[in-house]
């Protein structure tokens, strides 16, 4: 007859030979972690519908990796913690940079603001307000409708263009507005030209095409014709502005990289997600530029609208 001491069973459960009836954890850990790994490596991979929602969702794949870890520890399971920290090691080698403070600076030349205004807003008065508060010198809007709310904007900005749902006020000079066709039917972007102390800036606000699960064909033909305008425009100064229905994650947003920059990627601290406004999980709204520099990016909580707001400094030295 075998004795086996009390150490003997934690022995076994903690990598030893296996007690009988039961199962070694670290395999069922590793093959969980290499799955999480290949989708966040291999999203690109994904073709079609399924492959932008997997783009639009990437951060969030990362999610059940701590758990894993969690679970290997408790379990003492060391290879499978160890191969628990390859998607670890993915989701910061994607991510990780944005969590490093930018160059954020209180110097700035031009300070922008962007919101989608929400088309069911029920106090757009209010986030207006909020939006005049940032001290912005340009605060475009999408889901722009008529309404007093107006009023505030035009007292507190003597420059403004309005085209179809969407808009811009400015503290300087706005000339030249002009339709951006983006393939809808109806003006959703406009390009105007921005007269600051330091020269010209070219600025598009756009709200590209809704975008579903299963049903982007109008954003990817809007996002197209607005990355073709861009591409052509020979401005040395571009700053857009809006909502693009496109992750900062999302393969389709690719078309305007690398063109243009992400102030949130370059000045911003985290992921600055904006929709839903409640409980943010994604970033459709974007501030993008080239051939100035970004200082400061983040997001402002503004009342009444389904999305926050985006907010940029730039440094127009050449």
């Amino acid at each position: 007859m075998t004795v086996r001491s009390p150490g003997s069973a934690r022995d076994a459960r903690g990598g030893g030979v296996p007690l009988a009836g039961t199962r070694p954890r670290g395999p069922v850990i590793a093959l969980l972690a290499l799955a999480v790994a290949a989708l966040l490596a291999g999203h690109r991979a994904v073709p079609g519908a399924p492959g932008t929602l997997l783009d639009t969702a990437l951060p969030w794949i990362g999610l059940p990796v701590p758990l894993l870890i969690a679970v290997a520890m408790y379990r003492r399971a060391w290879t499978g913690l160890a191969v628990a920290l390859v998607p670890l090691a993915v989701w910061l080698a994607l991510f990780g940079l944005a969590f490093v403070p930018g160059t954020s600076s209180a110097r700035h030349d031009l300070r922008v603001v962007s919101q989608n205004l929400y088309a069911d807003n029920k106090d757009p008065r209010a986030t207006v307000d909020r939006l005049i508060k940032s001290n912005a010198d340009l605060i475009a809007v999408q889901e722009f409708r008529d309404g007093p709310f107006e009023r505030k904007l035009d007292a507190a900005y003597p420059y403004a263009a309005r085209r179809g749902t969407v808009a811009l006020w400015g503290k300087v000079p706005l000339r030249g507005s002009q339709v951006v066709d983006l393939g809808l039917g109806w003006p959703r972007a406009i390009r105007v030209t921005a007269e600051t102390s330091r020269g010209p800036v070219a600025v598009y606000v756009a709200h590209a095409g809704s975008a579903r699960p299963g049903a982007t064909r109008k954003r990817d033909v809007s996002v197209n014709k607005l990355a073709a305008a861009i591409k052509a425009d020979p401005a040395k100064r571009i700053v857009l502005l809006g909502d693009l229905n496109t992750a900062s994650t999302d393969r389709e947003l690719g078309r305007l990289v690398p063109m243009l920059h992400e102030a949130q990627l370059t000045a911003g601290t985290g992921l600055g997600f904006t929709w839903p406004s409640s409980f943010p999980v994604t970033r459709p709204d974007h501030v993008l530029y080239r051939g100035v520099k970004a200082k400061a990016a983040k997001t402002l909580h503004t009342p009444g609208s389904d999305h926050r707001a985006v907010q940029a400094d730039f440094s127009l030295d050449s």
